[in-house]
């Protein structure tokens, strides 16, 4: 099997890694990658917001199966420009894609299809600001409706924030026109995870549970980031729990879309909070989450590509896959300034060290020059090890992170630690 992964962040380092360990996979193309990636695959340049110059080079290539990483070509169609032409591709259609594209519309989704989520209101007018952020009380979330590059989420604390930044979103500073409509939410409590599965739009498959850290910096504190680090650990989730999470959340949500007229293919993944009242939906994204797919699929065994091509095809097996006892853990190593304004173009070293260790650095924004890796993004590198149990994973992936070095890396040191919990909706 040759296999096309489209994108080029930690993400789809790490699903281009994964797939070419699988011994059905011949070659595995990804466009247009990074400096991590091109070590493990080829990397091809291209644009990945034109759908049909993508299509074309799958066709070239004559790749059996395609795999698209990001939001953004998905919420513009990627995936139906691909099925249209009967090519093999793992990601919503334009219609399911809004699951992640507009907040407002999740939002409608949940209460129509009775899916457990916090109370909102959307704001849309400049003139209802101090009528509507107040609504829940404080703190209050204001999220962004539109993709605003895992940025679009603030935390208010009282009314004074809240304001400052619902005017910011609403006149296109903040996250441009991504803010041009807001979803104004209730703060819910609880600890948060990142429940994914994998559909054919018919069938799905769960695959291992994460938990990310989204806060800049330690004992979750500053802005919101992509994110700063994440695990996957058997203890993150109860039996119990993990069924009222499908019965409550997964199955009504692939029904309500299926209802609509839009079966829901490719990646769901689920942000909740779990809160005293049970499981509730802080937001939906509709491909793999990053950092989360760095050590969720460092702990996934099995035939992760058989996998992806069988729900490509309709005919989705779940048992080609498992986790695997070993805990996982992930270390982003971000650029001075992140979430903020950062530098570019400064070296990395130390890479080669840390994977020796037995870690894998999953490159998230960097580029070659001078024939060293330089930095290229704000998250730099996701530090991804294993371990017996979730400390002694820590306990690697630290060890490896250490070893690495550029000028002005900024990472969180207390990813996992005993005792962290959100307690407040973060994404």
């Amino acid at each position: 099997m040759k296999v096309l992964v489209v994108g080029g962040g930690g993400r789809e380092h790490a699903i281009a890694w994964r797939i070419a360990q699988d011994p059905a996979v011949r070659q595995v193309y990804c466009v247009p990658g990074n400096a991590g990636a091109m070590a493990d695959v080829s990397c091809i340049p291209g644009n990945i917001m034109d759908a049909r110059e993508m299509l074309s080079l799958a066709a070239s290539l004559g790749v059996d199966l395609t795999v698209i990483g990001p939001e953004a070509p998905l919420v513009e169609g990627i995936a139906d420009t691909f099925r249209s032409a009967g090519h093999a591709v793992v990601g919503p259609s334009a219609a399911g894609a809004r699951l992640e594209g507009s907040k407002a519309f999740a939002k409608d989704f949940m209460a129509d299809n009775g899916i457990p989520t916090a109370r909102s209101a959307l704001l849309e007018d400049l003139a209802d600001v101090e009528r509507t952020i107040g609504r829940f009380g404080y703190p209050v979330v204001l999220k962004a409706d539109g993709l605003a590059a895992g940025k679009g989420v603030v935390i208010a604390e009282d009314e004074k924030a809240a304001g400052l930044t619902a005017r910011e979103m609403l006149t296109g500073q903040m996250v441009g026109g991504a803010g041009r409509r807001i979803v104004v939410e209730e703060c819910l409590r609880g600890v948060e995870v990142s429940f994914i599965v994998l559909s054919d739009g018919a069938s799905f498959c769960a695959l291992p549970v994460t938990r990310d850290h989204k806060r800049a910096f330690n004992g979750d504190l500053g802005p919101n980031t992509g994110g700063m680090g994440a695990y996957s650990d058997a203890s993150i989730l109860s039996e119990e729990m993990r069924g009222r999470i499908v019965e409550k959340v997964v199955e009504p949500t692939l029904a309500g879309m299926h209802r609509r007229g839009t079966p829901f293919e490719g990646f769901l993944y689920c942000g909740l909070m779990l809160t005293d009242d049970g499981p509730k939906v802080l937001e939906f994204n509709v491909r793999l989450g990053d950092p989360e797919t760095q050590p969720l699929l460092y702990r996934l065994e099995g035939g992760f590509a058989e996998c992806l091509a069988g729900a490509a095809r309709g005919a989705l097996d779940s048992s080609l896959v498992h986790a695997s006892d070993l805990s996982t853990a992930c270390v982003v190593m971000a650029a001075g300034g992140y979430p903020g304004a950062y530098p570019k173009g400064k070296p990395i070293r130390g890479i080669r060290e840390a994977e020796q260790t037995g870690a894998k650095v999953f490159h998230a924004g960097t580029a070659f020059s001078g024939g060293l890796p330089v930095t290229a993004g704000g998250r730099v590198l996701g530090v991804t090890a294993r371990g017996e149990g979730l400390h002694r994973a820590l306990d690697n992936a630290y060890a490896a992170t250490r070893l690495v070095h550029f000028d002005g890396v900024h990472y969180r040191t207390d990813i996992g630690r005993p005792g962290y919990q959100d307690d407040r909706a973060g994404n």
